[in-house]
């Protein structure tokens, strides 16, 4: 049997602040969700002045990293690349999904809506930095 640390309350409001701060110091105005290992919501935040879809893309984003270990850009590059049967799969095409490793185990993501899609990556990115100990496993990334 193995061990796997998961989320807790505190972890996503410290991650959600993170990620909010970098939204705010850029002056964007996002959606950011935080799901645990199963791709449930743990935080779904939509700042003031973010378009209203970026709180439905968000988690969806995040549930993207969940279901493959990836960050969602992977499957946006697909798409761009002119692999189009990528859009029939269950995840959405969309960057700003980061995926949450600890122990070589994936244990949550940060999918962040409302800008472009590099910046709400970014964003997510400063959200997964501030948990202690995490890291990003993904090689192509």
């Amino acid at each position: 049997m193995k061990t796997i640390r998961v989320l807790s309350q505190e972890d996503a409001r410290r991650m959600a602040a993170a990620a909010e701060s970098e939204a705010r110091q850029s002056g964007w105005n996002v959606s950011i969700a935080i799901c645990d290992a199963g791709g449930h919501a743990l935080w779904l935040q939509r700042m003031d002045g973010a378009p209203l879809m970026s709180a439905q893309v968000a988690p969806e984003k995040a549930r993207a990293c969940i279901l493959s270990g990836k960050p969602s850009k992977v499957y946006e590059d697909m798409v761009n690349q002119g692999r189009i049967a990528a859009l029939s799969m269950p995840v959405v095409p969309l960057e700003g999904g980061e995926p949450i490793y600890f122990d070589g185990h994936i244990i949550g993501a940060v999918g962040v809506s409302g800008v472009q899609a590099g910046q709400d990556a970014q964003v997510a990115r400063a959200g997964v930095a501030a948990l202690d100990g995490a890291n990003h496993l993904y090689a192509g990334a």
